[in-house]
C-alpha cells in the first residue's frame, strides 16, 4: 500500500490503521497545532496532559500533528466520523472548519482551545494569559538590572498581543519607566516554529539593552531561551514549565494550564452528562494560568519575589487590579 500525502503526515500520531480503514475509536482525539506535539511549549502541554489522563484511568486516546492548515477539515471529519469522542482541537486556528463540521457530528462533543466556536456540541476554553502575563512582566521588572526588557511573540495576531499587553502592562506597573521591546517571528503559522528567528529577535532586543526577554512564540521560543542563556541573560518561558531547559537562565515560565484542560476535556467532554458546551475562562482564580518555581529556578526568584508577585495575583483576583484584555480591547495601554 502506498501512503498518501495525508497518511505520511500523521505517521507520528494517530494509528494508521484506524485512520485509513474507518475503524471505529470510540475513545478521545486530540488534535495537536502546527508546531509540533513536542514543541516544549502549547502543544507538549496538551500532549502531557493526555499522558497523565492515561496513566490515571488507564484509558487510550488518538492524536495527530498538523502538518499545514490544508489538512483540518479532512482529520476532523475522520475522527468524527470514526466516532472518537471528544475531540479536542489546539489553537485559535479552528473557526470555520469547526463550525462547519461540528453540525454535522450532532452527537459528537468537540473541545476548542483559544478560540470560541458556538454550538450546542462545542466547549470553547479560553485563557486569561494577559493576567499571567502581567505576573511574570511584574518579575521580568524586579529582577531587570538594565530597567529594559523585551517580548518576542510568534505569529503576530492578537492572542500574542494580549501575552505582550499583559507582560508589558506589569512591568510598567513595578517600574514606570522601563523600556519593553516587542518583536514577532511572522505573520503565517510558520511563526511558531522558527526559533532562528526568534534567537535573531532575542539577540535584537539585547543589543537595545534587555537583560530578560518572555517568549511567547510556541516552539520558536526555544530560539529565544537558547540566545539569552548563550548570552548569559535570563528569558522566561511560556505555556509548559520550560525551566528546565537552561537551569539558572529561564528565570521563570508562564504556565498557561493547557495540560489540565485536556485532563478535563478528556474527563468530562466524552459524557453528555459533564460535558460543558460554551465558553470556559481559566484564570488565575481556576489556576488555569500563572508562573513556575522549581528547583531550577529557585535561586533566581526569591521568597520577596514570591510575596510581591502573590500580592498582585490576590488583587487580580479580586479585581482591585485590572489587566488590560488586547482580544477584547486592541489598544493597549501603555
Amino acid at each position: 500500500m502506498k501512503f498518501s500525502t495525508f497518511t505520511k503526515a500523521i505517521a507520528g500520531g494517530v494509528a494508521l490503521s484506524a485512520v485509513l480503514t474507518g475503524a471505529a475509536l470510540a475513545e478521545p482525539a486530540l488534535i495537536y497545532d502546527l508546531g509540533g506535539k513536542f514543541d516544549k511549549s502549547f502543544n507538549e502541554a496538551a500532549y502531557n496532559g493526555a499522558e497523565e489522563w492515561k496513566a490515571a484511568t488507564g484509558g487510550t486516546y488518538v492524536d495527530v500533528e498538523l502538518q499545514n492548515d490544508a489538512q483540518r477539515e479532512q482529520v476532523l471529519r475522520r475522527f468524527a466520523s470514526q466516532g472518537a469522542n471528544p475531540i479536542v482541537m489546539m489553537s485559535f486556528m479552528w473557526n470555520g472548519v469547526l463550525d462547519t463540521i461540528a453540525p454535522d457530528f450532532p452527537d459528537t462533543n468537540f473541545v476548542v482551545i483559544d478560540t470560541v466556536v458556538e454550538g450546542p456540541n462545542v466547549q470553547s476554553i479560553l485563557f486569561d494569559e494577559h493576567t499571567g502575563s502581567y505576573l511574570v512582566g511584574a518579575l521580568a521588572a524586579m529582577k531587570s538590572e538594565t530597567g529594559s526588557v523585551g517580548f518576542v511573540g510568534g505569529m503576530d495576531v492578537p492572542l500574542i498581543h494580549k501575552f505582550y499587553c499583559g507582560y508589558a502592562q506589569g512591568a510598567k506597573a513595578v517600574n514606570a519607566d522601563i523600556k519593553i521591546t516587542e518583536a514577532y517571528t511572522g505573520t503565517t503559522p510558520a511563526a511558531w516554529n522558527d526559533p532562528v528567528t526568534a534567537g535573531e529577535l532575542a539577540q535584537a532586543s539585547m543589543d537595545a539593552g534587555s537583560d530578560i526577554v518572555f517568549a511567547a512564540a510556541g516552539g520558536s521560543g526555544l530560539g529565544v531561551l537558547q540566545a539569552m542563556a548563550d548570552a548569559g541573560k535570563y528569558s522566561i518561558g511560556v505555556d509548559s514549565n520550560q525551566n528546565y531547559l537552561h537551569p539558572g537562565s529561564v528565570m521563570t515560565s508562564m504556565l498557561k494550564r493547557v495540560d489540565t484542560a485536556i485532563i478535563t476535556a478528556f474527563t468530562e467532554a466524552g459524557d453528555d452528562a459533564t460535558f460543558k458546551p460554551g465558553v470556559t475562562i481559566l484564570g488565575l482564580a481556576e489556576d488555569g494560568v500563572g508562573y513556575a518555581v522549581d528547583d531550577n529556578n529557585k535561586d533566581l526568584v526569591s521568597a520577596e519575589d514570591i510575596a510581591a508577585l502573590d500580592a498582585l495575583k490576590a488583587q487580580i483576583v479580586a479585581g482591585e487590579v485590572v489587566v488590560h484584555d488586547y482580544t477584547t480591547d486592541s489598544t493597549c495601554p501603555l
